[in-house]
């Protein structure tokens, strides 16, 4: 079909690759689990919209160029690091100074709970998912990896092929990160309201916070492959 072949190898494979754990899945269920499916889906759309750029950028040859450019696939490899490192603390830091505002004046000994954690914009959480995404080169590097195996070498236009799996991979993706989404938010509002599940939400937030450090400091370290 528009020149690929072996296409329901390409859906499963990439079916297995997107369930694969990594800095995108965690957002959407972190904001899943605090604000519910709107917010894990607004996520889950910017990460898609960021795999768009990476699809139409490995099929114009642009990731190709960044692969063969050490300076410009430095540059975007520090940014991807740098905003995973600023996304990782603002989850580690932010809310315990939101607390800590929040606690000013209460009288602690009627206090039942931890104060809940102000909800995010979905404009600001759909900017997320696309900037985690959309900075990370190793991403485009991989459709460059991955798809073109899947295109028939007499394919008449090699481009659209690649396209065409793109858009496969991307439908594939959005449908496993909105399952993602839909659990999380699911298992969220049934915690909702409990004060272990409140502590345990910003226990379970300040760990993903420290798993987005710990990704930004790997992609930083990341050599061209």
């Amino acid at each position: 079909m528009l020149g690929t072949h072996d296409l329901g190898l390409f859906i499963a494979s990439g079916l297995l690759l997107n369930m694969t754990p990594g800095p995108d899945s965690l957002l959407i269920m972190a904001r899943s689990a605090t604000q519910g499916f709107r917010a894990g889906s607004a996520a889950a759309l910017g990460i898609g919209a960021g795999t768009c750029v990476h699809i139409l950028a490995a099929a114009l040859g642009l990731s190709a160029l960044l692969s063969a450019s050490t300076a410009a696939f430095t540059v975007v490899k520090l940014l991807g690091a740098a905003y995973l490192v600023y996304l990782g603390a603002g989850m580690l830091f932010k809310r315990r100074v939101a607390e800590d505002r929040a606690g000013d004046g209460v009288d602690r000994t009627t206090e039942a709970v931890p104060p809940a954690p102000p909800a995010a914009p979905l404009r600001k959480i759909f900017a997320q998912g696309f900037l985690t995404n959309v900075l990370n080169p190793k991403v485009g590097l991989f459709f460059l990896a991955f798809v073109p195996q899947f295109i028939s070498a007499d394919a008449p236009s090699k481009a659209a092929a690649f396209l065409f799996l793109g858009a496969v991979f991307n439908v594939n993706g959005m449908l496993w990160c909105h399952l993602l989404a839909w659990s999380s938010a699911v298992a969220g509002a049934r915690a909702r309201g409990q004060g272990w599940a409140r502590t345990l939400g910003r226990w379970l937030n300040r760990g993903i916070g420290a798993l987005f450090l710990a990704f930004g400091v790997r992609l930083a370290m990341a050599e061209m492959t």
